[in-house]
């Protein structure tokens, strides 16, 4: 069952589409992940979701609500956690968590039970009078999600959780992501342009220039690309990329470290490339399909291209 649907998403800013007709959905209890780079509409389509930014035409709804129609009954059932830290440095983890159940107006013995009960969620209970301006990022992390959560709601947006994290705290604050279905039962819609945070979720939609080009289950996606991928470093790449098409009929990419192709049996075919090119060659790697192959055949580009270089989680 769908607790997010979107239809033909239109979002224009001075006449340029930020959003250009996309069209998914999330069902209920499931980790979805917004996989793009920096620009390709991923937050601008969170906001719409969030009732944050108006749209220009299509449908959104969350939870069966309509985004347009019936913000405030979709505001009720959702939960945020964006990019920038919100929370009152000022303040301690509970006094943050008190505010918050003010603006919801929730019952008084009813929010110190959900205090209670969503400090120990996140592991910070023992922290729980302690000034946020004392927490390190990674706690600060867990006390806004923490907070997007007090109320219960239907669906958790996630917008880029993890940015700016070092490795080993984006590893633990993932891992506590992941376990929100088994401790709270949430819907989690994250966005992200990590390819090891977008492999953890149960399906993706893959994002690029306001357009939704792929949305599957990860290793569906992989499937998809048969085959394996070479990439390869020679002495003239364009020389080599017309050899590799005249002799192999393959069509190499250009990366921005040499070439890329598509081939069966990868680890076959690297020797009859040594054999076969005048070119020569100063390095090739075999790669199993992977999203971040998945994003390159779909696009032509690196995720990379676009956005900070991503940091690799640990364990």
């Amino acid at each position: 069952m769908s607790i997010i649907q979107v239809e033909n998403l239109v979002k224009r800013y001075n006449g340029v589409e930020a959003v250009r007709g996309v069209s998914f959905d999330v069902r209920e209890g499931e980790v979805f992940g917004f996989l793009g780079p920096n620009g390709a509409g991923k937050t601008t389509t969170i906001s719409i979701l969030c009732t944050l930014l108006n749209f220009d035409s299509g449908v959104a709804s969350v939870n069966g609500f309509d985004c347009r129609k019936e913000a405030n009954k979709v505001r009720s059932s959702i939960g945020l956690v964006f990019q920038e830290v919100t929370l009152d440095n000022d303040l301690t983890a509970y006094e943050n968590l008190k505010f918050h159940c003010y603006m919801y107006n929730m019952e008084k013995k009813l929010a110190e039970k959900r205090i209670d009960e969503i400090l120990s969620v996140v592991g910070l209970n023992d922290r729980r009078g302690d000034l946020v301006k004392k927490f390190s990022g990674g706690m600060k992390r867990r006390l806004e999600i923490a907070r997007g959560l007090l109320h219960r709601p239907k669906v958790l947006f996630l917008d880029e959780p993890t940015l700016g994290l070092d490795p080993q705290t984006r590893s633990h604050v993932w891992e506590f992501i992941k376990n929100l279905k088994k401790t709270e039962g949430n819907t989690v819609f994250m966005t992200t342009h990590y390819m090891d945070e977008a492999e953890a979720c149960d399906r993706i939609a893959i994002i690029d220039n306001g357009r939704i080009i792929a949305c599957a289950r990860p290793d569906e996606l992989k499937r998809a690309i048969k085959g394996d991928t070479i990439y390869i470093k020679t002495a003239n790449d364009e020389k080599a990329r017309l050899e590799i098409d005249e002799k192999f009929s393959l069509k190499a990419k250009k990366t921005d470290a040499g070439l890329s192709l598509l081939v069966d049996a990868g680890e076959k075919f690297i020797p009859r490339l040594f054999e076969r090119l005048t070119v020569e060659i100063l390095s090739v790697n075999l790669k199993k399909p992977s999203l971040e192959d998945v994003f390159i055949n779909l696009t032509g580009r690196e995720i990379r291209e676009y956005g900070p270089p991503p940091q690799r989680m640990r364990g």
